[in-house]
């Protein structure tokens, strides 16, 4: 487990829990989880106004909690890895503007390019 930006953690490729909150971040925001989402409410109203015990409507409230701090968890890590693309692109585009004024265009122009691309890879 480590405690590191997500986008620090493991070279230039993304890891596990990287391709699996990218997969889950284009699933939440889809259509289908929203009538997902609204499916389950519903079901937890039902619960709620059925005659159910009282352990079936304390199930129904813990597995919403729980489904809500999954996906926190996950537009966290979506943010986080958005929020340092971001910025490295800014930081590249600063060190080849600055490069581009002080003479011939080098590694600043590189690693412009590559921050470019990085859009494609995150």
């Amino acid at each position: 487990m480590t405690t590191r930006h997500p986008a620090d953690r493991g070279g230039p490729r993304p890891g596990k829990f990287d391709l699996l909150a990218e997969k889950a971040s284009n699933f939440t925001s889809s259509p289908a989880f929203f009538g997902l989402c609204l499916l389950v409410v519903a079901g937890v109203v039902a619960v709620h106004f059925a005659d159910v015990s009282l352990k079936w409507k304390i199930f129904a409230g813990e597995c919403m909690t729980a489904v809500t701090l999954m996906l926190l968890a996950l537009l966290k890590n979506s943010e986080l890895r958005s929020e340092r693309a971001l910025q490295r692109k800014l930081d590249a585009i600063a060190a080849a503007l600055l490069e581009s004024q002080e003479g011939e265009p080098g590694k600043a122009h590189e690693d412009l390019k590559a921050a470019i691309r990085m859009e494609e890879e995150t």
